[in-house]
Order: structure tokens, then sequence, then C-alpha cells
């Protein structure tokens, strides 16, 4: 029972400890990451909005580890949100051009995440 429930929940671990620290790194210092300079309010907002937006998955993977009703959900949007950060990055790939290799890595990993999760949802409907 033990090796099915790592089996479920590894990725929404992984991704927590993840997105949690770009959460903050977004909401705060952006610039550490990215070559950005922030010089608005409403600069600021949509950034502190990212950070809230990212935080507010993490809460829900996190019910979903730790209560059953809300495994489900927590399975599905976590493999939601990866995707469509993946996807959304190979868009800019292709109209972009190639990013840092540190995006490259995230897009990668985003990627995997997403589509283990797809797994995983596939895997509990047998």
């Amino acid at each position: 029972m033990l090796r099915t429930q790592f089996i479920t929940k590894i990725h929404l671990v992984i991704s927590i400890c993840i997105v949690v620290p770009v959460a903050i790194i977004y909401g705060f210092i952006p610039q550490i990451l990215f070559d950005i300079n922030l010089n608005t309010v409403d600069e600021h907002n949509v950034y502190k909005a990212i950070m809230g937006l990212y935080l507010g998955f993490a809460v829900l993977w996190i019910l979903g580890i730790c209560n059953i009703k809300f495994l489900r959900v927590a399975l599905i949007s976590n493999t939601i949100f990866m995707l469509g950060l993946g996807f959304g990055r190979l868009i800019s790939l292709v109209l972009d051009g190639t990013p840092t290799l540190f995006y490259v890595f995230g897009t990668i990993g985003e990627l995997v995440l997403g589509f283990y999760g797809f797994w995983v949802l596939q895997r509990k409907k047998q």
C-alpha cells in the first residue's frame, strides 16, 4: 500500500517543493531569476498575483496529499498546471526562440510532472 501511495503522490510533493520557492521569488525578488525590472505598482501586482496563484495550487496539492477527499482534484489540477506551463513554454520555444538552459530544464520538468500526473490519473481509473 505504501508503494502505491508513493507512486500516486510523489509528483505532488516534487511540485510543491519547486512551486513554493518559485512563487516566493515571483512575488518578492523576480529579478533574481529573470532579466526583468518591475517599475510600476501594476507590474509588481501581476507578479504577486502569480505568487498567490502558485501558492494556492500548492495548498490544494498539500490537501490532496493529506486528505483522500482532495486527492483526485489535486491530481487533476497538478496535471493541468504542469502541462499548461510546459506547453506554454513549448509555444514560446517555437515562436520566441530557445531560452536559457534553466528554462529548457524547467520545460522538461513541467512536461514530465504533467504527463506523470496524467499517467497516475489513468492508472487510478483502472
